[in-house]
């Protein structure tokens, strides 16, 4: 979570599953974005609703970790169609410890889409 930006950060929780965010700050900050789901639209086989069954259906381990996410292997791709989506921010899940971060409208999804995690 302290590397350059533009790189994942993979671990894991529980002692069972992974979780992987995109590193967004410079180098040194700890600032990162938790993908706790995905649409799947070729080529990923399982649920992709919540940030270990993404990493289980997408195969992400702790061997990508800090990858470079613009490389031609493992990258994120923005989407072709980006009009007429909501996105909704909400308080963010799974994190009571976190204090007033804990309700701080830090999570954000397209609205009525069926692959956005479950609260």
């Amino acid at each position: 979570m302290f590397g350059p930006p533009g790189h994942a950060y993979v671990y894991l929780i529980y002692g069972m599953y992974w979780c992987m965010n995109v590193v967004t700050q410079r180098e040194g900050i700890a600032s990162a974005v938790l993908l706790r789901a995905l649409e799947p639209i070729a080529n990923v086989d399982g649920r992709t609703q919540g940030p270990g069954l993404l990493c289980r259906a997408m195969k992400i381990d702790k061997r990508l970790n800090a990858c470079n996410l613009l490389a031609k292997n493992f990258y994120i791709a923005s989407s072709r169609e980006l009009h007429g989506y909501k996105i909704v921010r909400r308080p963010r899940i799974g994190v009571d410890y976190a204090g007033h971060w804990a309700r701080r409208l830090l999570r954000f999804y397209i609205r009525g889409n069926p692959f956005v995690s479950k609260p």
